[in-house]
């Protein structure tokens, strides 16, 4: 999952535009969202598990403004020599959120779920100014790669993302069609009865190919995420679900899954772009305003 930066030029201390930066420490991956001037900002990824790597690309940058937020961030803030600003890691996704919804065109005063899946998933209501954490689940990009590594023999998150597009869940979970005739209960035959059941009866059953194995689990964990957050916004009253995060990168599969679970449960869903870097954007907004 890890997505190694590119080498920027540095600017040097009083001169060029001035930068602003935001950080984003999460378990696998920081989030850096970079501000030049009035210019776009402009996005990294880096591994998070190097923090003497992240704090040397942080130092090139010469930023006058930092904002660091995530389980990482003390620890980076300790390997800094420049100043930052700590921000709560909640109020960072939903001011960065904020600002990626209005990009999209969206409504962004209409109260909602926001979804951070990440390495594990967390649910935040975000009510005006306020938000709060509702709930979440320990299923994420974490149970992809461990999973994925133990089913397939890929390690890469990237590459079990390209694997499950070319699978089909059907041949690994067992569907409410493989138990029922139609008609005889009144559920969507392509539900899920339970996921990864049909690999505990290989003599009725072909073994999985890696592609289909790779699905089911997207499969496992979208399904999932989604009934968790669709009871989550059902009980708080929300019918739109916001999802950002480093899980639904490069990752329409997911997202799918997502949209179909959501829906099924009458609530909207929204798939922020750039969403994985929320929390870096708001880290920065929010920095930005002292």
């Amino acid at each position: 999952m890890a997505v190694p930066s590119q080498p920027q030029p540095s600017t040097p201390t009083g001169a060029g535009p001035r930068v602003r930066l935001g950080v984003d420490i999460g378990a696998t991956l920081a989030k850096l969202a970079i501000a030049r001037g009035e210019e776009r900002v402009d996005y990294r990824l880096v591994p998070a598990h190097g923090i003497e790597r992240l704090a040397l690309e942080v130092e090139r940058l010469a930023a006058d403004r930092i904002g660091v937020t995530g389980g990482g961030a003390v620890l980076l803030a300790r390997s800094l020599s420049l100043d930052t600003t700590a921000v709560n890691e909640f109020d960072a996704w939903a001011a960065g959120s904020h600002v990626l919804l209005a990009r999209q065109g969206l409504a962004t005063g209409e109260r909602h779920l926001l979804v951070s899946l990440g390495t594990g998933t967390s649910a935040m209501l975000v009510d005006g100014a306020q938000v709060t954490r509702v709930g979440g689940t320990a299923l994420g990009g974490g149970t992809i790669m461990g999973l994925g590594a133990a089913l397939t023999g890929m390690a890469d998150f990237e590459g079990l993302v390209a694997l499950a597009r070319e699978g089909d869940r059907r041949r690994v979970d067992l569907l409410v069609s493989d138990i029922y005739r139609a008609g005889d209960l009144p559920l969507p035959g392509e539900l899920t009865a339970a996921s990864f059941a049909k690999l505990a009866d290989p003599s009725r059953h072909a073994p999985p190919a890696a592609p289909d194995l790779a699905h089911a689990l997207l499969g496992l964990v979208g399904e999932n995420v989604g009934l968790i957050c669709g009871a989550l916004a059902l009980a708080v009253g929300v019918k739109r679900i916001v999802f950002g995060g480093t899980t639904l990168r490069t990752n329409p599969t997911l997202a799918e899954i997502l949209r179909g679970l959501c829906t099924t449960l009458g609530r909207e869903a929204v798939f922020l772009r750039d969403g994985e870097f929320a929390g870096a954007l708001g880290a920065l907004e929010i920095a930005g305003r002292g």
